[in-house]
């Protein structure tokens, strides 16, 4: 397979924010062709990836990013090595300055899933090895890159298309949605309460991409108009790993902001060649997990979630091919 040049070998990826315009639809067209490689077996000849080994490093559980990423790994002829926080003494007996120098001698790269975005960073600057972001408390670009890439395939474009994002308005993913759409041209509404709206600074990174690319990055606390337009419903949890504590703070702000079908009617386009549904997951839309057997469906109704315009499975598949495309765009020459 003969590679593009998108300027990212031997180069790390923490946000989207670091990234060319070019590089984040590069790197959305790159996870295209390398599913396709996948599905035409052209992996099993050509590994890409052949004596490379990858570090996994997570602090926070996971079921898309983990898989996903030893998958990929394995699909190109590397050798992943995951290492939870009970593992290994990274940042407590031992600085992650020293253990990213460490594991810099030892592996090709890391893919690092956690809490604070220095820590990423940290591992970047003192590994000297690529080092991917697989979620921070401030930006998830693994998730977002899927993201673009499912909407995508299922519209044959990006640039024009309204994404409404409802919910909390200044997590990872608000943040990474708000800064990719900036990039490839996708207008985008934040939809959110006032307690939860974005910060100053990620609405400036954003806003000078959309001045770029012709598109609009707006914050709306009314959800009923906030979705009017829009082509991709997209939520996420309403309290994100160690807020558990902010839950019943966060079902008061957020009742209004549920995706059911009532706001997919919302949106004007309630046909599924002009609207998608799409959630990072997991997601609490029926009463089969701990959470929803006490609250019931949260964020999103079981009704949306099961229906025509859900593609959510579709986005978690692309997990795959997105970190794939990121490690491969790294790594091989």
């Amino acid at each position: 397979m003969k590679l593009p040049d998108l300027g990212l070998y031997g180069k790390s990826v923490l946000r989207l924010a670091d990234l060319s315009d070019a590089q984040v639809t590069g790197l959305v067209d790159l996870a295209i062709a390398l599913k396709a490689r996948k599905l035409a077996g052209e992996n099993l000849v050509d590994p890409l990836l052949k004596g490379k080994n990858i570090c996994l490093i997570f602090e926070k559980s996971s079921t898309r990013t983990h898989c996903a990423t030893c998958v990929a790994v394995h699909d190109e002829g590397g050798s992943p090595e995951y290492l939870s926080s009970q593992d290994i003494h990274f940042g407590k007996k031992e600085s992650v300055k020293d253990s990213a120098r460490v594991l810099g001698r030892m592996f090709d790269g890391i893919m690092f899933r956690g809490f604070k975005q220095k820590t990423v960073e940290d591992l970047a600057t003192y590994s000297g090895i690529p080092v991917w972001n697989g979620l921070t408390d401030d930006w998830h670009p693994t998730q977002i890159l899927a993201d673009f890439q499912t909407i995508k395939e299922h519209f044959g474009y990006l640039k024009g298309l309204k994404l409404a994002f409802l919910g909390d308005g200044r997590n990872n993913m608000a943040n990474s949605l708000m800064v990719g759409c900036s990039k490839v041209g996708m207008d985008f509404v934040d939809v959110c309460p006032k307690e939860l709206a974005p910060s100053k600074e990620v609405l400036a990174i954003a806003g000078e991409g959309a001045k770029r690319n012709g598109c609009k990055i707006e914050v709306s606390h009314d959800p009923v108009a906030g979705v009017a337009g829009a082509n991709i419903l997209y939520t996420d949890v309403w309290a994100s790993m160690g807020e558990e504590a902010k839950f019943q703070e966060r079902l008061a702000l957020l009742h209004d902001y549920q995706v059911n079908m009532a706001m997919v009617k919302n949106t004007g386009n309630a046909d599924p060649a002009k609207l998608i549904f799409l959630h990072c997951l997991p997601a609490f839309h029926n009463n089969e997990t701990e959470v929803s057997k006490e609250c019931g469906a949260l964020e999103v109704t079981e009704e949306v979630f099961e229906s025509e315009f859900s593609k959510v499975f579709d986005e978690a598949e692309n997990r795959l091919h997105t970190i794939k495309a990121m490690i491969v765009a790294s790594l091989a020459k």
